[in-house]
C-alpha cells in the first residue's frame, strides 16, 4: 500500500465503520435513527464487514483493500473509483452495483451475485486545496479486475465494456447477455462460462481458455482469438438440415412407441453425441432407456418425460428443463447439469427385474447450480459430484453414496445439513 495515496482520505476505525453499519441497517429495517452509510473516500482498508446489509451505500473513492465483505448485501451501492484490491466478496450480493473505474485486482469473488453491475470505465475528479480539479486514481487503471477470481459469479447482462480483466478467472461464471466489447481478457479462465448472447465484440482474448464455454448467440465480431482454447466450447448450431432434423424426430418416435409397447412396436433409438437443440418440445416425451451419451441437450425441455434407465453420460444438459421427469436408474454419470430445472425429478432405483435395482448415477456429475429442490435421490451413486450453490432443499438423500460430494454453498434439506 502506497501511503501517500491515502493522504486525502479520512481513515476510519472499525468502531466508526460498524457504527455506520448498524445505522444503514436500522434505515433499511424501517427503524427509527437509521441513515444510510456514506464511506466517500474514506479508508476501510482490512476492515470486517462479512454479511452486513449495506445495499445503496456509498463507497465512491474509498479505499477498500483486504477488507473482508464475504456475504455482505451491497445490492445497488456506490464503488465509482473505490479500491477493493485482494477484497473478499465471496458470495457477496452486488445487484447493479456501480463498480465503474474501480480496481479489483486479486479480488475474490467467488460465487458474487453481479447481475446488472456496472463495470465500464470512469475517473473520479476532486478538488484540492486550491480548489482546481483533479483525477482521484487508484495505481491500477479504472475497471480493471486483472487475476480477479470470479468463479461461479453471476455477471448475467454486467457492463464490462473495455474491461482490463487479464489472467481473471471466470470458470462456470454466469455471463448472459454480458458486455464485454473491447474488454481485455488475455489469458483469462473462462471454463465453462455461460456467454449465450454475450457481446465479446473487439475483445481480446488471446491465449484465453474457453474450454467448455457456451457461446450460443454470442457476438465475436473482431473478437481476437490467437492462441485460445475453444474445445468443447457450444456454439450457435450451423443452419437445421430438415433432413436430419426430420430423421432424428422419427428415432424419437419410433423409440417412444417402442417405450409405450414393451417392445412390441418401433425401435429404440441411439442419440449418442447428436445436438438435439433443434429437436421439437419433448416435454412428457416417452424416453426410457434412451441411449444417449455425450449428447448435447443443452437448453431443451424434458419436463415430466419418461427417461428411466436411459444413458445420458457425459451429456450436455445445462440449463435443461426436467422438472418432474422419471429419471429412476439413469446414467448422469460424468453429465454437465449446471443451472438445469430437476425439481421433483425421481432419480431414485429402477426395478429391473425380481429383487434387482438399478441406482441412478451422478457420480463426477458437473450440477453447480441446479436445482434439485424436492428430488428423490435415494441409492443414486453421486461419488465427485459437483452440487456447488445448487438447491438441494426437501432432496432425499437415503443411502445416497456422497463420496467427495462437492456442497458449497449448495442450499441443502434440513436433516441433512443438521447432520452435515
Amino acid at each position: 500500500m502506497n501511503p501517500a495515496r491515502h493522504t486525502s482520505l479520512t481513515k476510519l476505525t472499525h468502531k466508526e465503520v460498524l457504527a455506520a453499519a448498524d445505522r444503514h441497517e436500522m434505515l433499511y429495517s424501517g427503524r427509527l435513527g437509521g441513515a444510510r452509510a456514506s464511506f466517500a473516500y474514506c479508508d476501510l482498508s482490512g476492515l470486517d464487514l462479512a454479511g452486513r446489509n449495506l445495499s445503496d451505500a456509498d463507497f465512491t473513492g474509498a479505499v477498500l483493500e483486504e477488507t473482508n465483505l464475504a456475504g455482505a448485501r451491497l445490492d445497488a451501492a456506490s464503488f465509482f473509483g473505490a479500491d477493493l484490491r485482494r477484497a473478499n466478496l465471496v458470495n457477496a450480493y452486488m445487484r447493479r452495483a456501480d463498480l465503474r473505474g474501480a480496481s479489483l485486482r486479486g479480488a475474490n469473488l467467488m460465487g458474487t451475485d453481479l447481475y446488472e453491475a456496472d463495470f465500464r470505465e470512469g475517473t473520479i475528479m476532486t478538488k484540492d486545496r486550491h480548489g482546481n480539479l483533479r483525477a482521484l486514481q487508484h495505481d491500477a487503471k479504472p475497471s480493471e479486475l486483472p487475476s480477479a477470481m470470479l468463479n461461479s459469479a453471476n455477471l448475467e447482462r454486467a457492463k464490462l465494456t473495455g474491461a482490463m480483466a487479464v489472467q481473471a478467472d471466470f470458470t462456470d461464471a454466469v455471463m448472459k447477455g454480458c458486455r464485454l466489447t473491447r474488454a481485455n481478457l488475455r489469458q483469462a479462465r473462462l471454463t465453462g462460462a455461460n456467454l449465450e448472447n454475450a457481446d465479446l465484440s473487439g475483445c481480446d482474448l488471446t491465449g484465453a481458455d474457453l474450454a467448455g464455454a457456451i457461446l450460443v448467440g454470442a457476438r465475436m465480431d473482431f473478437a481476437n482469438t490467437h492462441g485460445a482454447d475453444l474445445s468443447h466450447a457450444l456454439t450457435d448450431k450451423s443452419e437445421p438440415d430438415p433432413a436430419e432434423t426430420k430423421r432424428i424426430e422419427e428415432m424419437l418416435d419410433a423409440h417412444a412407441r417402442w417405450a409405450a409397447s414393451d417392445g412390441r412396436d418401433g425401435k429404440p433409438a441411439d442419440l449418442s453425441r447428436l445436438d438435439l437443440r433443434r429437436v421439437r418440445n419433448l416435454a412428457h416425451a416417452r424416453l426410457t432407456a434412451l441411449i444417449a451419451p455425450g449428447a448435447v441437450l443443452y437448453g431443451v425441455n424434458l419436463e415430466g418425460a419418461s427417461l428411466q434407465g436411459s444413458n445420458l453420460a457425459g451429456a450436455d444438459l445445462r440449463g435443461a428443463r426436467l422438472h418432474g421427469a422419471d429419471l429412476r436408474g439413469v446414467n448422469l454419470a460424468g453429465t454437465k447439469l449446471g443451472h438445469a430445472d430437476l425439481s421433483d425429478t425421481n432419480l431414485g432405483p429402477l426395478v429391473i427385474a425380481g429383487d434387482r435395482v438399478l441406482p441412478a448415477r451422478l457420480d463426477n456429475a458437473e450440477a453447480r447450480y441446479a436445482d434439485f429442490h424436492g428430488a428423490d435421490l435415494r441409492r443414486a451413486h453421486m461419488a465427485g459430484c459437483d452440487f456447488a450453490y445448487g438447491n438441494l432443499t426437501g432432496a432425499d438423500f437415503r443411502d445416497a453414496d456422497l463420496t467427495d460430494v462437492n456442497f458449497l454453498g449448495a442450499k441443502l434439506p434440513m436433516l441433512f445439513a443438521e447432520s452435515a
